[in-house]
């Protein structure tokens, strides 16, 4: 299937972050407020990590070749992790940054004006992170999906940083605001934690999820009821695609038409019930012993 689509979706990322990098940090230069400095310092990140995702979906989305038989899609997984990894980057220099801040405090000016400005931004993230999302869940795009969770990070970040300024405007404890961005930091350093962990999992062939494998028991208890065992289950995904490959042991008085035919209405089923799914069988005889030899490995 053609998903080279899917890099327009980056480019809306790259548009956003462009636009709320100069937002933020028009908003940091007339406030001088090191919370907003966090937003617009994670904005550069945004925009890196859009280019990224550009890069490596330009490379996902390019057919298999006899160097890469199963496809690229796992290029989506490095985008990812690079991107996890910038936002721990930028999470560590806001860190530093506000402890420097607590250290020798500064006043903080035109909050009105900055507050403002940086709620515009927001509303681009949030505009942004709600259609990379919605794209992301629907084409099974895990680059996608950071994306959209590093943007929604952004904008509930941002909130606690409007909320933050907000409140030193009422009370005048300028204190507030590096508090605030030191618990930016941990907020988004978590989020990047996990985006790098899911896509580690990918790299390790983790197996597919829970929904997949559920429709892939569904289907085998159908042909089971018919007398057909499985074994030696195994699935991995790669981004959007689920590769599952296993044993079909039939009577050994079948006739290689049978076998044949049943495997391919059973590839069919499974590739129309999973959508995105490479199906591998390997047909066995129940009367021969050596049939159960790697039963062991089966995923039942």
């Amino acid at each position: 299937m053609d998903r080279s689509f899917l890099k327009r979706y980056a480019w809306l990322s790259i548009a956003a972050a462009i636009i709320t990098l100069t937002l933020k940090s028009l908003a940091y230069y007339v406030s001088g407020s090191v919370g907003l400095l966090s937003d617009a310092v994670e904005s550069i990140v945004n925009l890196i990590g859009g280019l990224v995702a550009l890069v490596m979906l330009t490379i996902a989305t390019r057919p298999a070749d006899e160097s890469h038989p199963y496809g690229h899609s796992k290029a989506e997984y490095f985008s990812s992790i690079i991107e996890g990894s910038l936002i721990i980057c930028a999470a560590i220099s806001i860190g530093v940054t506000a402890v420097n801040r607590l250290l020798f405090p500064q006043s903080l000016e035109q909050l009105g004006l900055g507050l403002l400005i940086s709620v515009g931004a927001s509303m681009v993230n949030l505009a942004a992170a709600l259609v990379l999302r919605r794209a992301g869940h629907r084409h099974n795009s895990i680059a996608l999906t950071a994306s959209s969770q590093h943007l929604l990070t952004d904008v509930w970040t941002s909130a606690g940083v409007l909320v933050a300024i907000g409140a030193v405007a009422l009370t005048g404890w300028e204190l507030l605001d590096p508090l605030v961005a030191i618990a930016v930091g941990f907020n988004i350093t978590w989020a990047g934690f996990s985006i790098v962990r899911k896509s580690v999992f990918g790299l390790m062939d983790g197996a597919v999820t829970e929904g997949v494998q559920e429709q892939l028991q569904s289907a085998l208890t159908t042909y089971r009821e018919q007398g057909i065992q499985f074994h030696s289950i195994r699935t991995r995904q790669a981004s959007a695609t689920s590769f599952i490959s296993l044993h079909v042991v039939v009577p050994g008085s079948w006739t290689v038409h049978q076998g044949h035919q049943l495997t391919t209405a059973l590839e069919e089923d499974l590739k129309h019930r999973i959508p995105h799914s490479v199906i591998y069988t390997h047909l066995e005889s129940s009367d021969d012993p050596a049939t159960w030899d790697d039963q062991d490995l089966a995923k039942k």
